[in-house]
């Protein structure tokens, strides 16, 4: 087939996508791979089948070192195969019940599903028998992998990672979950083109369980374009050509430690004395001379869920939603398939999904947020759900969650917007759609934190935005932090500071607000920030106004007590210049974007400053700070026709050893720019670095 008519065929089956009743694009006669520069594999399956095993191949390509580590930690058996390293995170999937879980879910998928899950690791296992000099040594101890794998990985990374997790609840740590991811869905009555918009943007670490994978996925039934955790074989995030969905980390709490009062070998219930369900698990353990141990410890399970520490005469018990329900791979892969608005409610009504936030757009106009997930119809008489509860009586014990039908929902507002950046769903628009009055009050609290607000700010000030205008928003690094107190501290620092506190204004006065690489004040005004807010038990406490109900958008604001800021300006304005030996040094000169030979200055910042671009960074060894978290991913969508789409994997699409991949994206990360996302088999062409036939 010549280029010429190889590219008219690519595009006339594009145009059969975006215009048929099905979202895919019709007959595929053979399965193959199309990796472009980017290093994103654009798979086409002659089936769902052969493209789940296509889909297994790449991500060994990419990522198979990891995949492997990843599945052997979701067997429990990370400390057999690496080390004492890996003992406690063992224990902890034993004390879960981690791969009973995985043995329930895979018996209880349906058969065509069940088969793709089959597909998807043979592939890995067909990629690692061929490629057995690519894999190092060390991981190949999992060879082969069985889908009870994957879904033990799904189970650990969303039940057991993002639901609760080992040290949270080791800590006997509550309160409302406030991680990071950012999403927009832009009705056409508020966009320039007058077609819906979507940005997605989650905020996560960029290590090991955490890592996304982007790709495009084209079947005979499907065609779609996302990112996947790396080793689960649907998207999290996706769109297709009619419509695309986003997922922020919610506040819903679907997780409890109940306090067990101990009596003999068993707990009170009731008036009685239960007996513990008990296991001994035993874990092999390889050590530094590449012997084995095993170690022998009990598990407990109350009727609450496994016991996770006991102290003082007490247990407490760990309980989670959604272990019982073993369908959320699936529902992912249906959504991707979807449709329309009504199809694709169809798919989230299952509720397989134990929590996170959904944020939607589709070509049809519509926009959705849905405060998703699956909280607990909890019972009355416990004043707070957010800490520990009493685990004596059957009336504190929730056994069933709230329907779909319950959960708080916007469609199409009259504002024509949404967002959230992990922020209640009560916040989602202006004016205001849903209201907490409407709810129990344990579905969600009530605030806003200044990253929600920068969010909702940007789209609320600007009456129609384009395409590039939001992309243009979501590199904002102002932060609104300093928007509500340097009104304040500037003057406060100049008639009651001494010497370094008025030298630190000047430097904060003549600052941009920003966290971009050559702002110079920003490293300032984030020390002072650490300082003031050491200086007070509760952080609203420093403020002259308190967050309000009633001001969601302009409070907290100002500060209580101007002295006190002085003082602590003072504090950081000494600790600024004795460690970089000046007030004003540029953001990007402490803060790097490293990686395989890069060094380059970095933009972004940490939530807590208000800022919308979010990076958590952590200290080097040469004192400087790199990446350990945020802006994972961004995707840019149009629903225009054709569809526009733009998008960044900040680390890169890989991580195996000497992938050209690895790191490839960190020089756009730096001068925040996307990439261009191909769609059609004539733009993947032009842009071709492999291509696999199967």
């Amino acid at each position: 087939m010549n280029d010429v008519l190889r590219r008219s065929l690519g595009l006339g089956l594009l145009l059969l996508f975006l215009t048929a009743g099905s979202c895919g694009p019709g007959k595929i006669e053979h399965t193959e791979i199309l990796w472009d520069t980017w290093g994103v594999p654009h798979i086409c399956g002659a089936d769902d089948a052969a493209l789940l095993r296509a889909f297994g191949w790449a991500q060994m390509h990419s990522h198979g070192d990891l995949v492997l580590r990843l599945y052997g930690q979701s067997r429990a058996r990370g400390a057999e195969y690496w080390g004492e390293g890996y003992l406690e995170a063992d224990k902890w999937c034993r004390t879960m019940g981690l791969r009973s879980h995985a043995h329930r879910w895979y018996e209880e998928q349906e058969p065509e599903f069940r088969a793709l899950l089959d597909a998807f690791t043979a592939g890995i296992n067909d990629y690692a028998a061929r490629h057995a000099d690519l894999i190092d040594d060390e991981v190949e101890v999992v060879l082969p992998v069985h889908a009870t794998d994957v879904l033990a990985h799904a189970i650990r990374l969303i039940h057991f990672t993002f639901v609760t997790d080992r040290r949270r609840v080791q800590a006997a740590e509550r309160g409302w979950r406030t991680g990071g991811s950012n999403a927009w869905a832009i009705a056409p009555s508020r966009s320039e083109s007058g077609a819906a918009l979507l940005l997605a943007n989650p905020h996560l670490p960029w290590h090991d369980l955490f890592l996304l994978y982007e790709a495009h996925l084209v079947s005979p039934k499907l065609d779609c374009y996302g990112v996947a955790p790396v080793g689960l074989p649907v998207f999290a995030i996706a769109f297709n050509g009619y419509l695309g969905w986003t997922l922020t980390i919610s506040t819903n709490d679907c997780q409890d430690l109940y306090e067990l009062a101990l009596e003999g070998e068993g707990y009170r219930y009731d008036g009685t004395v239960r007996d513990f369900e008990t296991v001994m698990e035993t874990i092999t353990v390889k050590q530094a001379d590449g012997t084995l141990r095993s170690e022998r410890f009990e598990v407990r399970r109350s009727v609450h869920g496994p016991i996770v520490t006991e102290m003082n005469g007490a247990a407490l018990a760990l309980r989670v939603v959604g272990l019982e329900r073993s369908g959320m791979l699936e529902q992912f892969w249906r959504m991707c398939r979807a449709c329309d608005l009504g199809g694709f409610e169809r798919h989230l009504k299952r509720l397989e999904l134990p929590l996170f936030n959904v944020t939607y757009a589709d070509r049809d106009g519509h926009i959705m947020h849905l405060f998703g997930g699956q909280t607990p119809v909890r019972p009355a008489g416990v004043a707070d759900w957010s800490g520990v509860v009493a685990g004596d009586t059957s009336a504190t014990l929730w056994t069933s969650v709230h329907p779909y039908e319950d959960l708080p929902r916007v469609v199409d507002p009259p504002s024509g917007w949404l967002q959230n950046a992990n922020d209640p769903p009560w916040t989602t628009t202006f004016p205001a759609a849903i209201s907490p009055d409407d709810f129990p009050p344990y579905m969600a609290p009530r605030f806003m934190h200044l990253r929600a607000q920068r969010s909702a700010r940007m789209i609320r000030e600007d009456e129609s935005i384009g395409f590039e205008e939001m992309i243009a928003y979501k590199h904002s690094t102002r932060m609104e932090l300093a928007d509500r107190i340097l009104d304040d501290l500037i003057p406060a620092a100049r008639s009651l500071g001494e010497d370094a506190a008025c030298r630190a204004a000047d430097v904060l006065e003549s600052w941009d607000r920003c966290a971009d690489a050559e702002s110079r004040g920003a490293v300032l005004f984030e020390a002072f920030r650490n300082e003031l807010f050491r200086r007070f038990p509760r952080e609203d406490e420093a403020f002259g106004t308190g967050w309000s109900e009633e001001y969601p958008m302009t409070t907290p604001d100002g500060l209580s007590d101007p002295a006190a800021a002085v003082r602590a300006l003072e504090a950081a304005a000494r600790a600024v210049e004795e460690e970089h030996g000046s007030l004003d040094i540029a953001w990007g000169d402490l803060h790097r974007f490293r990686g395989d030979g890069l060094d380059l200055p970095a933009n972004g910042g940490p939530q807590w400053l208000g800022i919308f671009r979010e990076i958590r960074f952590g200290r080097d060894g040469d004192g400087l700070f790199s990446p350990r978290a945020g802006d994972s991913y961004v995707c840019a969508v149009e629903f225009s026709d054709p569809i526009r789409a733009m998008a960044l994997l900040s680390y890169g699409n890989a991580s195996q050893p000497g992938s050209p991949h690895r790191t490839d994206q960190l020089p756009l990360l730096a001068r925040k720019e996307l990439r261009p996302v191909w769609l059609s088999r004539g733009e993947i062409e032009a842009h071709l670095e492999l291509h696999e036939r199967f």
